[in-house]
């Protein structure tokens, strides 16, 4: 059982205990032990030799009652989490400047094919029990994890009995059109062997305004969360037989815009940042609309291991908003400038996953862990009002087998294994759009065989401490829709082009951690490279260009928590990131990663009251530093000079369990800053409307009565 409680361990370490820190602060006793998922067995973050954070579910809920954005949690509590855009595109969000692997409950919620930068919202918040991140390039869980694995645990029921609860959350600036609300009931059974545990909610989000009470602007072409509503179903059933156990989980996500604003553009002359006014903007609303299942075993007793199978899907749809934009004309349809159109992604997963687990074979204290993986994506993005290709259908199929061994000796406890990843990529002839030149590409098929590693060791030297070194690897291809999407020269295929060869990053680490009766600390260093890496670069046009160039991403993060009284706790933590890459194939490593792969140096401070029984007040605030990169520098036409002029952020929540339920309050924004999110502020090529800034202060109250 993982106690709800956040522990940063290894390379970020323990130290956002946060909501319950002053809790368990009363109890003269050493942090619980914490257990993860994301390694495909069960096991204690002092195990595992690497970056491991944990956060509970009382966190999360104090997080988003500050703000309901599973992005701002990530923010806060993972060090290297690149801050939130607050908005429904995750564009410049970022784990260590890589790529993380999203998860639910285990099922891929990524679509590393076709990267639409918009996975982040599939789930109501309210279902999520605890969140397990493990930083650093992996592949234990398959394609996609060169910057780490974001693993979201739904809730289950763990008490005996039938109970009900309501939910709801209200957040305001107390200005016209400012409410957000979200209503939501769930239920908990559970009867013997049997348990269940369902959920359903609707919500509808307002406008906002910034730190100046001007209109925080709506980013009409990818996809926002102002403006916007939408309704989550969920169901988990499970079934113990003995030492087994049979699981069914389904979810249903879907969230859009209203169309109720249109954008007004930044004035660039006076520093005014786009806004909006009240109209209908053409077109569609922009949306996601995801649904997830699987179906688990698990038997806890099979030949002296633990048997665990995994069969999922995942159905996940986002319309993107409508423009007149240069790349969606075609002179044989509509002369220039007047088409307009708006895009789709489709992206439709299904897999399994089969994981033995089998301690002291062969040799007391050896475990090992076997296993295979199956996956088949069909992703593809078409222009939905012209039903024209943008991106032709990619069929992906990959199987990899994986061994790995954990041998403990005493206080040490060695761990290593390979996952080797065969994949095959096919993709039949399309056609460019008109604006690229419309040339006819050949399809093809692409073949990808190779063996992943992982090694490390934890050092459990003295009583409260440990340190650990590990060196891993991790699988990805680079966004193969914006590769072949982009394709302008005739006469090429599938099969020749260069920029498909896949990402392989490696991940060398070494840190040291302490947990104690009043506290927790650590520190670690990384080292994340990349031979053959992907930067995407923003034209003078506004259009992605994909080049593949060698990528090296280093960073320190350091992080502690004291609860020197039963009422009190302070928290921080610290992220220094530092990337580099190259203007071109053989170039110097000089250029400094952008914004749209890396996040600024962050510092994340607060403390925790506990003022009456019942109650938990939390003070916090975020410094982001100022980032200035890439001086003069250009990678042919592209201009890589970028400036960040870095903010202070507050936040203030607090909550009171009555007998009648828990209240919440919240204060996002407490000085009510103006200013430029670090995303819009950073990247060259400034656009008229998408130059936004964060939301001011805001408050917000929430409920919850079980009955």
């Amino acid at each position: 059982m993982v106690r709800p409680h956040p522990i940063p361990h290894a390379v970020a370490l323990a130290c956002l205990a946060l909501g319950q820190a002053s809790a368990q602060a009363q109890e003269d006793v050493p942090i619980a032990e914490v257990v993860v998922t994301a390694t495909r067995q069960a096991k204690s973050v002092d195990k595992i030799p690497g970056a491991v954070t944990v956060v509970g579910q009382r966190d999360l809920e104090t997080q988003y009652l500050l703000a309901d954005d599973p992005s701002a949690a990530l923010a806060t509590y993972i060090p290297g989490y690149s801050p939130s855009r607050q908005k429904l595109s995750s564009t410049g969000e970022s784990l260590r400047g890589r790529t993380p692997l999203i998860l639910l409950d285990g099922v891929p919620q990524s679509n590393p094919l076709r990267a639409g930068m918009r996975e982040g919202y599939f789930a109501d918040t309210a279902i999520i029990e605890r969140i397990e991140v493990i930083a650093g390039a992996s592949a234990i869980q398959g394609m996609g994890a060169t910057g780490g694995i974001i693993n979201y645990i739904t809730k289950t029921p763990r008490q005996e009995g039938t109970s009900y609860a309501v939910h709801a959350r209200a957040a305001t600036g107390f200005r016209h059109d400012n409410l957000d609300w979200k209503t939501g009931f769930s239920v908990a059974h559970k009867s013997g062997a049997f348990d269940l545990f369902g959920y359903a909610s609707v919500q509808r989000r307002g406008m906002a305004y910034d730190g100046d009470g001007r209109l925080v602007g709506i980013d009409a072409l990818q996809g926002d969360t102002l403006d916007a509503g939408g309704h989550d179903v969920f169901l988990k059933l499970g079934r113990n037989f003995g030492d087994q156990r049979v699981q069914l989980t389904v979810n249903r996500f879907n969230f859009r815009g209203d169309l109720d604003y249109v954008t007004v553009p930044a004035d660039f002359v006076h520093d005014i940042p786009t806004s909006a006014t009240p109209g209908r903007p053409p077109g569609n609303p922009a949306r996601n609309d995801v649904r997830t299942a699987s179906l688990d075993y698990r038997h806890g007793a099979l030949l002296g291991g633990v048997f665990s199978a995994q069969l999922f899907s995942q159905d996940f749809k986002a319309l993107y908003g409508g423009s007149n934009t240069f790349t969606f004309q075609d002179a044989r349809l509509a002369r220039p400038g007047r088409l307009f159109d708006q895009s789709e992604i489709n992206a439709d997963k299904y897999g399994a996953k089969l994981t033995y687990v089998r301690p002291d074979l062969l040799l007391p204290g050896l475990e090992w862990t076997v296993g295979i993986d199956h996956l088949r994506d069909r992703s593809g993005q078409r222009m939905a009002l012209t039903n024209r290709t943008w991106v032709p259908t990619l069929d992906f199929t990959s199987t990899a087998p994986f061994l790995q061994l954990e041998y403990e000796a005493g206080s040490l406890t060695i761990r290593g294994g390979v996952r080797r990843e065969s994949a095959r990529l096919e993709v039949d002839p399309y056609t460019t759009l008109w604006s690229y030149g419309g040339h006819a590409v050949g399809g093809g098929t692409r073949s990808f065989d190779k063996a992943v590693k992982n090694v490390g060791a934890v050092w459990r030297f003295a009583s409260h401490w440990s340190a650990f070194v590990s060196s891993s690897e991790g699988f990805g291809l680079p966004d193969v829709g914006v590769v072949l999407r982009g394709v302008n020269r005739p006469g090429q295929s599938v099969g020749t082009l260069f920029e498909l060869q896949p990402v392989i990053t490696r991940n060398q680490e070494i840190g040291v951690n302490w947990r104690g009766v009043r506290g927790s600390a650590g520190a670690s260093f990384y080292d994340s490279r990349s031979k053959l890496g992907t930067v995407m670069r923003i034209n003078a046009e506004g259009l992605g260009v994909l080049d593949r160039v060698p990528t090296t991403v280093r960073g320190w993060e350091v992080s502690a928590e004291l609860r020197p009284t039963k009422a009190y706790s302070l928290f921080g933590t610290y992220a220094k990131t530092m990337g580099k890459t190259a203007a071109a194939a053989g170039a110097p490593m000089d250029l400094a990663l952008g914004a749209r792969a890396q996040g600024p140096h962050k510092l994340v401070i607060g403390a925790n009251w506990q003022p009456l029984p019942r109650t938990q007040l939390r003070l916090q605030a975020t410094r982001l530093s100022d980032r200035d990169i890439n001086i003069g520098r250009a990678a042919g036409p592209i201009v890589l000079e970028e400036h960040f002029r870095g903010y202070t952020l507050a936040d203030l929540a607090g909550t009171w369990d009555t007998r009648w339920g828990r209240f919440g309050l919240g204060i996002e924004n407490l000085t009510d800053r103006h200013y430029i999110g670090y995303y819009p502020q950073s990247v060259r090529f400034k656009d008229p409307l998408t130059y936004f800034a964060g939301r001011g202060r805001t408050y917000s109250i929430s409920y919850t009565r079980s009955f």
